[in-house]
């Protein structure tokens, strides 16, 4: 969802896991096509030290980056990293997934304005 803001607005940005599924979950799409932004043809990626190297920001959405991701990757995350601390919206009824769709939404603009977004609770 943040990757599919972040073009919207004009901005770089690649989206990637640490356990990346095999599909985005069709209630994603559902959602993210409420805001007119189809990406039933993404395909989720495995995040990669040189994805880290050559961005200029990684965000992650709540997951334990320290606890799934081999020690060098984290160190040379934590100078650009920013945890957002977002419920994962698998298996969420599709209500929820609005919401968070919502605040990604959010911070994204913020992002896109100059501003890093402030950890909030969702």
């Amino acid at each position: 969802m943040a990757e599919a803001f972040a073009k919207s607005l004009g901005l770089e940005a690649l989206s990637a896991g640490t356990v990346p599924a095999a599909r985005v979950h069709p209630v994603v799409v559902q959602v993210m096509r409420e805001r007119g932004l189809d990406i039933s043809q993404a395909a989720p990626k495995m995040l990669t030290v040189e994805m880290i190297k050559q961005a200029d920001l990684v965000v992650t959405m709540g997951c334990s980056v320290e606890r799934l991701c081999p020690r060098p990757m984290v160190d040379s995350m934590r100078r650009k990293l920013i945890d957002w601390k977002l419920e994962d919206p698998k298996n969420q009824p599709v209500q929820r997934v609005r919401k968070i769709r919502d605040e990604i939404e959010r911070r994204v603009v913020e992002l896109s304005n100059g501003r890093l977004p402030q950890d909030t609770d969702s």
